[in-house]
């Protein structure tokens, strides 16, 4: 499974905004946004001619930064956002967020999306019953997803379940942190994903 594996703090300062990679760390005042650091590189703090294209291409990065993505299997996303029925920029974005460790974490049980998608491959989760260690995998309407009976006793899982009770679990999701299960109850409106891009510069970016 290709994932990035490089300081993720550096991808918040070359976004130039909080993409929530490291859990409660983002939330301190050590994250590198609060503290006013520059983007990474030698020319981080100069002034970027912010073109048409430059725009639309930060908004592919930022995109596939914040939910974990390479840009093969983004471009894959897009390309089925495009066949849909819907607006593509919202397809897109619906895609994405139906993700099982991106479930995963939205319910609570895990820190972040990178904390979700190692939680998953190691076999903690299960998906109406069946065992699913995929990531990737696409969950539906009605689908319930809970920890497997041995790993309620893992304590990183209490744990993240624990620490999340003060967290805003989005609408769409049922989150039953005691029984360490959450059920989708219908997959997320935009206005539901609260996601910092602009997916329509997605679109333009990826129709030259």
């Amino acid at each position: 499974m290709a994932r990035y594996t490089g300081p993720v703090c550096k991808l918040c300062r070359r976004e130039k905004t909080k993409l929530f990679l490291k859990g409660t760390r983002c939330e301190s005042p050590k994250c590198p946004i609060e503290k006013g650091r520059p983007p990474p590189g030698e020319h981080g703090r100069g002034r970027v001619r912010e073109s048409e294209y430059l725009l639309q291409l930060r908004e592919k990065q930022k995109a596939k930064r914040f939910y974990g993505l390479l840009e093969k299997q983004f471009r894959g996303y897009y390309t089925e956002a495009a066949r849909s029925k819907g607006v593509t920029g919202e397809e897109l974005m619906r895609i994405c967020e139906s993700r099982l460790d991106n479930i995963v974490y939205r319910s609570g049980l895990a820190m972040n999306r990178s904390m979700g998608r190692q939680l998953v491959t190691h076999g903690h989760f299960q998906v109406n019953g069946r065992k699913v260690n995929i990531p990737s995998y696409r969950v539906k309407p009605g689908d319930i997803v809970e920890v497997r009976g041995r790993s309620k006793s893992v304590g990183r899982i209490i744990e993240n379940a624990s620490y999340a009770a003060g967290r805003t679990i989005p609408d769409w999701l049922t989150s039953d942190l005691k029984q360490l299960r959450v059920e989708v109850r219908d997959l997320p409106e935009r206005a539901q994903i609260d996601a910092p891009v602009q997916e329509q510069l997605i679109v333009e970016y990826y129709s030259k």
